[in-house]
């Protein structure tokens, strides 16, 4: 099926990152689907509204999708373990995470029993003392960018686990090729934004201040990908 034509951009508002004013241009997409090819999207969507200067970005979810890494809920059936360790898991502002045994089971298959188990035990004696985040940077990235269930989520997605996409920095290369500028794959929410894959030469602490805020939104928007561009250019 033909890919639909690419609307106009929506902004995501400009902010200023150091002494420069930054643009955050984003495309509503069509809904994307397990194991579709991501060029058709990005050809149609941002390679003939992209500029010299760009950096195109796109959210982790999306690649995931097209990398078939996404498990539904009902695949899933928890272990005992994951049953035990989601119970000490207290729910933050972005939601319930590796409280829910299905994300902890998932987080089990990505990380290792061994490292969940040592990053369960770090994160709650540390958490005792005031500190947190503990449990997710030992258990690293790929947990870390695991997105449960969530009614928020654009449908049917929120029934779902997505998980990390696989080789990031690979995807953002391959992406910068199709566009012909920088690409960078980003992990945003309202609490935060990382990059999780950069084409070469990409500033990434640039890229991650630039998308405080979470342009690209948490719900049903469909705008996951668009660009950063230097107000002006």
């Amino acid at each position: 099926m033909p890919a639909e034509t690419a609307e106009a951009w929506i902004s995501g508002g400009a902010l200023t990152v150091g002494q420069v004013k930054v643009e955050r241009l984003l495309v509503r997409v069509p809904l994307v689907r397990p194991g579709q090819d991501l060029r058709p999207i990005l050809e149609a969507h941002l390679k003939t509204r992209v500029v010299p200067g760009d950096i195109a970005f796109i959210s982790e979810k999306v690649v995931s999708i097209t990398q078939g890494r996404v498990v539904g809920m009902w695949q899933i059936t928890p272990r005992p373990l994951a049953n035990f360790l989601a119970r000490f898991v207290r729910k933050t502002p972005h939601g319930m995470g590796v409280r829910q045994p299905v994300v902890m089971e998932m987080a089990i298959r990505e990380a290792g029993v061994a490292r969940i188990v040592v990053a369960a035990i770090i994160g709650g004696m540390t958490r005792a003392i005031g500190r947190s985040g503990d449990f997710y940077r030992i258990a690293g990235r790929k947990v870390a960018a695991i997105d449960g269930p969530n009614r928020h989520t654009v449908r049917p997605y929120g029934y779902y686990v997505i998980l990390a996409p696989e080789e990031p920095d690979k995807v953002a290369e391959e992406i910068a090729g199709i566009l012909g500028v920088a690409a960078a794959v980003v992990d945003c929410n309202d609490l935060g934004s990382e990059v999780l894959g950069a084409s070469s030469g990409v500033d990434v602490a640039f890229v991650r201040r630039a998308l405080r805020g979470n342009p690209m939104g948490q719900g049903h928007q469909r705008t996951p990908m668009g660009v950063l561009r230097v107000a002006g250019q």
